[in-house]
This record gives C-alpha cells, structure tokens and sequence, in this order.
C-alpha cells in the first residue's frame, strides 16, 4: 500500500547548505534547482519531510517539493511533447536524446555499475587503461533519480573523467534526456562515446528483499545492453566489511542479477580474491581477472568512502570497480 505524501510547510533560513525552518525546528534540505528554481533565504516552501523522519542514511534530509515565493512563474521549456515524471505534480517536458534511426548501430562496450560508488573508481580507471577514450554516464532508477542530485558526476565532468551524462527514465535532470535505458545505451553512437557506464545515482533503495532493492536495477540496464548487442560487463558488488552479511563477499545484489540474466556477461573481478572466484565458480558467465590499482586510486581526489567506510576500511568494496573500469578500458580500445 502507497503512503501519502508527508509534506510540510517552511522557510528558508540557510541556503549553503540549505536549510528550513518549520515551527521551532530547523531541518537539513535539498532542492533540484534546476526544476524548482533558485532557494533564497526567506523564501517560504513545501517540503518532503518523510525521508529525514525515517532517518534515512543517504536520504537523511528534507526534499523541497516547491518554492512559494517564486517557484510559481516557471517558464518550462517550449517546442517540447514529451514528459518526465509524467502525471505526477514534478511533470516537465524533456527533449528526448534517443535517436530517429538505429543506424549506425551503436558499438560502444557497456559497463553494468551496481551502485553509484562505483562510478568514480570505475571512471578513473578506465581513463588510465585508456586515456583519451570519451566515456558517459548513464543514469537510471534504484538510486537517487535527479540528475543534479550527484557531486560525482560533477567531480567526474570536471576533470575529463566522464564525456556526458544521460538520464534514463525515470531518472531525469542530465545533461541529456532519455525516455528509456536502451534509448539511452543507443544514443551513445550519436553523442560520440567510446564506452557507456550504466547505473543508478546515489542512495541506492533496500528493502531486504530478494529483488525489492535498486540492484535490480544492473538487470535492466545489462539485458538493455545485451539487446543491443553490446559488449556488456558487470561490475559486481563486493565487500569485505560490510556489516550485513548478505553484502559480504559478493553481494547477493550481484548475484541475483548474475542468476537472473538471459544471456552471460563479463563479470571481472580483482586478482587474488579466491573466495570471489569460487562463488562465481559455477557461473554461465565469463569471469576476468584483473589487477585493482588500489594504491592510484588512493592518491586522487576522487571519492573514498562508501556507507560511512574508507576505502581502507573496505578496500575490496573499491578493488571491485576498478578491476571493471580496467577492463572496460581494454574491451573499449581493442
């Protein structure tokens, strides 16, 4: 059964970071800008407090669900039929990034990422495999689904890391919209990449569940590539400190997906990790050993830390993307 929307009446008292006062309180906030429009102290606002009164990790703060004071006289966008977000009160017209044609059929290998946290250590290493390869993002459900949402990606851009940045439906807010993950993976031949990784944003969703959880979400997004007929790797979630133990070792996200697909996909994991080799031992899928610069990776600025842990804490959760961002690198310059 759907809960209702908890919403409550504020203002803004703090705008980096953003926060609201309601009543006596005030309370940690976010807002998608660049779909609500500028926050400005004094401003009065309705927000989402659901999340913050759960006491969510990732989602641990208020979301604005509109700005009253001048969020009211947006101009949209004109010359645009399509939606996103379709019948619900944040519905916006996109102007879709899939292509007309299939044609030339899109080549690009397609790096499946479990998580958001594995975005970062997979784009450096794919740049230091191979640099000058033009790699993108495409962002889809089971995290985070604004676009703007993620300092990663922004990090990535920044430094050359990532070519571009698509969201696939229902995520929204990229630099370039996609009504569907396939369309997305097939635009990539237009937008000029070597190679595609794919995956949800941050603040992946849980339930404890055998398949109610965002990790289903690398299911979607290896069968879209495989339909495709891309060259198609899984990166898979691994740890060695996760306190859950069904995260320990390779997750059972991972492995639902590696038992679900309809077709083998290359799953690389990092040297030296017998206890990962033996459970994917009886797989149909093609394991790749590879070397995880733990060590380079360490030495950048780039994110470090997953769920409260240091990549020192948990170095395996880190080896897993970079082995995978290695090999996408070799699959995408040979």
């Amino acid at each position: 059964m759907a809960g209702r929307l908890k919403l409550r009446r504020g203002r803004v008292v703090a705008t980096d970071p953003l926060e609201v006062e309601m009543g006596e309180e005030r309370r940690r906030a976010w807002a998608d800008e660049a779909l609500l429009g500028e926050m400005r102290e004094g401003d009065e606002v309705v927000v989402n407090v659901a999340a913050l009164d759960l006491k969510l990790g990732s989602g641990g703060f208020d979301v604005v669900h509109v700005n009253l004071t001048r969020g009211l006289e947006g101009g949209g966008v004109d010359g645009t039929q399509v939606m996103k977000l379709n019948y619900s009160s944040l519905q916006h017209p996109v102007e879709p990034v899939e292509r007309r044609n299939s044609n030339p059929r899109p080549s690009a290998p397609v790096l499946v990422l479990p998580l958001h946290g594995h975005l970062a250590p997979a784009a450096w290493a794919l740049a230091q495999a191979a640099p000058g390869l033009q790699a993108g993002y495409v962002q889809t459900g089971g995290g985070a689904l604004p676009g703007s949402f993620s300092r990663d990606v922004r990090q990535l851009r920044e430094r050359g890391l990532l070519a571009g940045h698509v969201t696939a439906a229902p995520a929204y807010g990229g630099e370039h919209e996609a009504l569907s993950t396939v369309g997305a993976l097939d635009a990539a031949a237009g937008l000029g990449w070597d190679a595609v990784l794919v995956g949800p944003g941050p603040g992946i969703i849980g339930s404890e569940t055998a398949y109610g959880h965002g990790g289903v979400a690398a299911l979607d997004s290896a069968h879209a590539a495989l339909s495709l007929d891309l060259p198609t790797i899984v990166s898979p979630r691994l740890s060695s400190a996760d306190p859950r133990a069904r995260h320990r070792g390779l997750s059972h996200h991972t492995r639902t997906v590696l038992e679900l697909l309809l077709a083998p996909v290359d799953v690389p994991i990092p040297d030296n990790e017998p206890e990962i080799a033996a459970a994917l031992e009886n797989s149909l899928h093609r394991v790749r050993y590879l070397p995880a610069d733990l060590e380079g990776y360490a030495a950048t600025d780039l994110p470090k830390t997953t769920m409260g842990r240091s990549l020192q804490d948990d170095p395996l959760f880190f080896a897993a993307p970079l082995a995978a961002g290695a090999f996408l690198g070799r699959q995408a310059s040979s």
